[in-house]
C-alpha cells in the first residue's frame, strides 16, 4: 500500500506538478479519509514517495524489501544511496533478524564497506577448498571496530581483553553472525608447558576454532609464528575428527578502528 502511493504521488507530480505542500495536504485528507489507520504522515508520505522511486517497476511483494518492518525501509531510505548496498544490507537484515537499531548501528559503521569492498589480506585462497574459502573471507571485516571500549591507545593487552569480554554481546556483533564464544585465557599443555589463548571463540559456519592473540602494538612477523603454534595446538588438543582443518592467520588491531 505505501508503495503505491508513493507511485501515485510520483505519476502526479510528474503529470499534474505537485509540490511538497499538495503532499502535506494529501497527508491530512487520508487521516481525515482513514481516522483509524496510521502512516499518513508528510514526513511518511515523503517517504513513500522516495520507496516507489527507488524501487521503480518491479512487483515491490517479491522483493526481499517487502519482508521487512517499513521503519527498517525508512533507515535504508535515509541512510544508503547505492543500491547494490541497499540490497546488501536488506539481504543481511533478513538474514540475521537485525533490529530496527541493529541496522542503523550497521549501516554507520560502514559494514558493507568493511566487510564486503575492502580487499582483505589473507591466505584463505591458498589454505582452504572453495566455496569455504569464500565463507571466510566474507566473515571477516577490515578494519574491526571496537568504539564501545573506554581504553586510550596505551591500554595494556589484558585491559583489552578484559574489556572485550566485559562488552561480549557488542564485541560478538561487530565479529559478525556465527562467532560463538568459548573463552578466554584458555589453557593449553604442548611439551608440559602451559600456554594460554587470550580468546577462544567457535564459528558455526566455518566450523572452525578462532584464535584471537590481543598485541598492543604493531604487528611484528614473530606474531605470526606464535599464532602459527597456537593453531597446531588447537588443532592438536581441540579439534574434533568431523570439523574441517584450519590453519590460517589474521591480524587485528585493537582500539578505536
Amino acid at each position: 500500500m505505501y508503495w503505491e502511493i508513493g507511485k501515485e504521488i510520483l505519476d502526479r507530480q510528474a503529470s499534474e506538478g505537485w509540490g511538497s505542500k499538495v503532499i502535506d495536504r494529501l497527508g491530512l485528507d487520508l487521516r481525515n479519509a482513514f481516522p483509524d489507520m496510521k502512516g499518513f504522515s508528510p514526513r511518511n508520505l515523503k517517504y513513500m514517495r522516495k520507496f516507489a522511486s527507488d524501487f521503480p517497476g518491479a512487483p515491490i511483494v517479491q522483493q526481499p524489501a517487502a519482508q521487512l518492518p517499513w521503519t527498517h525501509l525508512c533507515i535504508l531510505l535515509d541512510k544508503t544511496k547505492d543500491p547494490g548496498e541497499r540490497a546488501w544490507y536488506i539481504k543481511e537484515a533478513l538474514e540475521h533478524g537485525w533490529g530496527r537499531d541493529t541496522l542503523a548501528f550497521q549501516i554507520q559503521s560502514r559494514l558493507h564497506e568493511r566487510q564486503v569492498l575492502t580487499k582483505k589480506t589473507t591466505n584463505f585462497p591458498e589454505r582452504l577448498p572453495h566455496p569455504q574459502s569464500d565463507l571466510a573471507e566474507q566473515t571477516l571485516k577490515d578494519p574491526y571496530i571496537f568504539d564501545f571500549l573506554t581504553q586510550g591507545q596505551a591500554a595494556l593487552e589484558r585491559d583489552l581483553e578484559q574489556g572485550l569480554v566485559g562488552h561480549i554481546t557488542k564485541f560478538l556483533l561487530e565479529l559478525g553472525a556465527g562467532f560463538a564464544f568459548v573463552g578466554r585465557q584458555v589453557h593449553m599443555e604442548v611439551a608440559d608447558e602451559d600456554f594460554y589463548l587470550d580468546l577462544l571463540f567457535y564459528h558455526l559456519k566455518l566450523r572452525c576454532y578462532v584464535v584471537v592473540d590481543l598485541k598492543g602494538g604493531a604487528f611484528k612477523p614473530e606474531h605470526a609464528g606464535k599464532m602459527n603454534f597456537y593453531l597446531s595446538a588447537v588443532d592438536a588438543n581441540l579439534r574434533h575428527r568431523a570439523h574441517l582443518h584450519l590453519e590460517v592467520a589474521g591480524h587485528l588491531v585493537a582500539g578505536q578502528e
